[in-house]
């Protein structure tokens, strides 16, 4: 990291070859300082947050419609650390069970990151039954969120062998030599304590700050990234900013990945906060209009197909009517879910399928498995606000 200047929050500690950084507590030394354009971007960030928080209060959706918005963050909290996954691979563990399932997830590789992104809604999840229930911001929170991200993940394929508590081998980002074991507790404890008495700035400011403070501590062997970002969706819905943990920032960050690293690296190295604040609180602003947007597509689409199918008897309209409760299936799940007999089940999803609203994804001839294409095109588009 080289020599730094008095505006570094943080020094450089001697440490064998290398010394270590070690980030000042919160808040920062100055009094931060942020232009008109900042203020407004602020004011669209809570604005779009407290939208799809009302959106949310009045909407019934069906839970895994919920899930699917949390399975995004997931899944791109994973791709930021490398993981290669599809809605396919992860609906259709789901859709199998046992031995059937190992063998429709391919390799390895595949199935620790199905494992990491199931664990990651597990984590997030965990989190927020354990806000629900009143549980203080602690290190043995984070410890216990920690220990289910990386629940059954490969030791080869997973940094440290310890899981749920704190690292106890020095870890590294690039050239970057975050705080040595010894110093963690103490770090986390003051940013614990900074959390729980409420920050020094606006909530949106705060989480930057904590986010960017987290991250510079790094403290456990592996999982810091995701933690990290799961973290925001807690004290946003913690904060009251939402009523479900529907925002899916991690797609912001895998998007402008080489800016979210620079502008954490231009904090540690020469103090500029405001500069990282921004890029957080943009992304927020995003990411909440980005979510809305979706969630109103998926509740108009549930709306199309209630007044095209709902009502009817056959067999195919009362599927196209459970596709929000179940949108990736095979013929045996659809003779369970309607209570038909096979053939019933196969004439549905044919006739759903020539509709456009199934479609076929291993392109096998038995064993087939189905996708509702159009709540997956929702769920899959790119962001369209940046």
């Amino acid at each position: 990291m080289g020599e730094l200047p008095e505006t570094a929050p943080g020094r450089q500690v001697p440490y064998g070859r290398k010394p270590y950084y070690k980030p000042d507590p919160l808040p920062p030394a100055r009094e931060l300082a942020f232009d008109e354009s900042f203020y407004e971007t602020l004011s669209e960030a809570t604005f779009w947050l407290g939208k799809l928080g009302g959106f949310s209060l009045t909407v019934e959706f069906a839970p895994v419609v919920y899930t699917s918005l949390l399975r995004k963050e997931a899944m791109e909290s994973s791709e930021i650390e490398g993981a290669e996954i599809d809605y396919d691979a992860l609906y259709s563990h789901e859709t199998r069970s046992g031995v059937v399932a190992d063998k429709g997830l391919g390799g390895a590789d595949e199935r620790k990151d199905v494992q990491e992104v199931l664990n990651y809604e597990d984590a997030l999840k965990q989190g927020v039954e354990k806000i629900d229930a009143g549980e203080p911001y602690a290190i043995d929170l984070f410890d216990s969120v920690h220990e289910t991200l990386l629940t059954d993940v490969p030791e080869e394929r997973r940094e440290t062998d310890s899981i749920g508590e704190f690292k106890t081998k020095p870890n590294h980002l690039g050239e970057f030599l975050p705080p040595v074991p010894e110093t963690v507790e103490g770090l986390m404890e003051a940013l614990v304590t900074y959390i729980r008495t409420g920050g020094s700035y606006h909530p949106l400011i705060d989480i930057a700050l904590t986010h960017y403070q987290f991250e510079t501590i790094h403290p456990y062997g592996d999982g810091n990234g995701r933690l990290g970002r799961l973290l925001i969706t807690l004290q946003l819905y913690d904060a009251g900013y939402l009523e479900e943990p529907n925002l899916y920032l991690s797609e912001y960050f895998n998007r402008f990945k080489s800016t979210y690293v620079d502008r954490m690296e231009a904090v540690r190295t020469r103090g500029e906060w405001e500069a990282w604040v921004d890029f957080f609180v943009t992304g927020v602003r995003h990411q909440a209009e980005e979510s809305l947007l979706r969630s109103r597509e998926l509740r108009d689409l549930q709306h199309r197909y209630e007044a095209e199918y709902g009502g009817r008897a056959r067999a195919d309209a009362r599927l196209a009517c459970k596709l929000f409760e179940q949108p990736y299936l095979t013929a045996s799940l659809v003779e369970e879910l309607l209570g038909v007999s096979s053939p019933t089940a196969y004439r549905a999803i044919e006739r759903l399928v020539a509709d456009g609203v199934l479609k076929e994804t291993t392109g096998r001839e038995r064993n087939r498995e189905y996708r509702a294409k159009e709540i997956f095109d929702i769920l899959e588009k790119p962001p369209t606000t940046y």
